[in-house]
C-alpha cells in the first residue's frame, strides 16, 4: 500500500463544518484555486525505543493556489494537552505527507485519541490521532528490500545525522539571522540508494538518489529560498544499489523579524509513492533580528 492510501485511510474519521465523518478517508471536498478548507491527515504512528509512541501528521491543503497561515489558538488546536503540539502555522498548497511528529507516553492509552483541528475559510475539520493496530507503520525500514531513509546532517557534515521523520519542535536545529544577510542553508545526505515502487520493476526514468525540499512551516513573516528544491551534488554513487553521498545547499531570507521554523524534507528513491518509508525531515527554528 503506498504512503497516499495509507495516509488516506489514517485520517479515519473528520469533523468537517461540526459534521463527524465516518469513511475512513480525507473529507471528498473538490479543491478550489481559494477560499476552501484546511484537513489534517494522520499517515500512522509508530513505537519509540524509549516505550513512547509517535503519530505521524500531514495535512492536505485544498487551496490549489493560496498558502495559508493559521496561527495556533482556537483555529488551530490539538487536544488534549495543546493548542501547541508542534504542528504548522503555514500551509502550503496541497497534499503535504508525513510533515511532523507528535510523541505521546508509553501509558497513552490505545482507546485515546488526540485531535487537530483546523479553521480556515470558515469550515472547521477535525481528524484523530488513535494507537490502533491497523494504524502501526513502519518509516525506518522498507520491508520490500531493506530500504532505509536518508540520513542527514544539516550546517556541518559533522553534525549529528538525522534519518527518519523526526521533525518535532523539541529536537529543532536551532539558528540566528538578521533581516539583512540571507541565511545559508547547508545539508549533507546519505542513502543505501535502494529502489523498489511496489512492483518489483526496474528504474526506468532516471532520476536523482536524493532530493531536497525547503519550506515555511512558521514564522511571522515571508520566507525566501532562493532555491526551495536544490539539486544535490554527488560526492558518491549515483545509480541505483549504490551508496549515496551529495551535498546541497540553499540561502534564505526573511521578510520581517521574529522567530521561525523551516522544514527540511529530504527523500530517496522511494519518494512520495513508496511505502511509508524512506524519508528523512527536520525542523530548523531560525530567530530573525531586524
Amino acid at each position: 500500500m503506498n504512503r497516499v492510501s495509507v495516509a488516506m485511510l489514517g485520517a479515519s474519521a473528520a469533523l468537517a463544518c461540526g459534521v463527524l465523518l465516518s469513511a475512513r478517508q480525507l473529507p471528498d471536498e473538490p479543491p478550489k484555486q481559494f477560499g476552501s478548507s484546511i484537513t489534517g491527515s494522520f499517515e500512522g504512528w509508530f513505537d519509540n525505543a524509549d516505550g513512547t509512541h509517535s503519530f505521524l501528521v500531514g495535512y492536505l491543503n485544498r487551496n490549489r493556489a493560496r498558502e495559508a497561515d493559521v496561527p495556533i489558538g482556537p483555529d488551530n488546536h490539538i487536544d488534549p494537552g495543546g493548542p501547541d503540539q508542534g504542528q504548522p502555522t503555514h500551509f502550503l498548497p496541497g497534499r503535504q505527507l508525513g510533515l511532523f511528529l507528535v510523541t505521546v507516553p508509553k501509558d497513552f492509552p490505545p482507546n485515546s485519541r488526540l485531535t487537530w483541528t483546523i479553521l480556515v475559510n470558515g469550515e472547521s475539520n477535525t481528524v484523530p490521532f488513535t494507537l490502533k493496530p491497523e494504524y502501526n507503520v513502519s518509516p525506518f525500514k522498507d520491508e520490500a528490500v531493506g530500504n532505509t531513509p536518508p540520513v542527514a546532517h544539516f550546517f556541518t557534515e559533522q553534525a549529528p545525522g538525522i534519518q527518519g521523520p523526526s521533525a518535532q519542535l523539541s529536537k529543532a536545529i536551532t539558528r540566528t539571522a538578521s533581516m539583512s544577510t540571507p541565511l545559508e542553508l547547508p545539508m549533507w545526505a546519505e542513502d543505501d540508494a535502494k529502489y523498489t515502487n511496489g512492483t518489483n520493476a526496474p528504474l526506468t526514468r532516471p532520476r536523482p538518489p536524493v532530493t531536497l525540499a525547503w519550506s515555511k512551516f512558521r514564522g511571522p513573516g515571508t520566507v525566501t529560498f532562493d532555491k526551495p528544491r536544490p539539486a544535490l551534488d554527488t560526492l558518491q554513487g549515483g545509480q541505483v544499489n549504490q551508496p549515496y553521498r551529495g551535498k546541497a545547499t540553499t540561502t534564505v531570507k526573511f521578510g520581517a523579524p521574529g522567530d521561525y521554523v523551516l522544514l527540511a524534507m529530504v527523500e530517496d528513491y522511494s519518494g512520495n509513492g513508496g511505502e511509508i518509508c524512506c524519508w528523512t525531515n527536520a525542523l530548523v527554528k531560525v530567530n530573525v533580528t531586524p
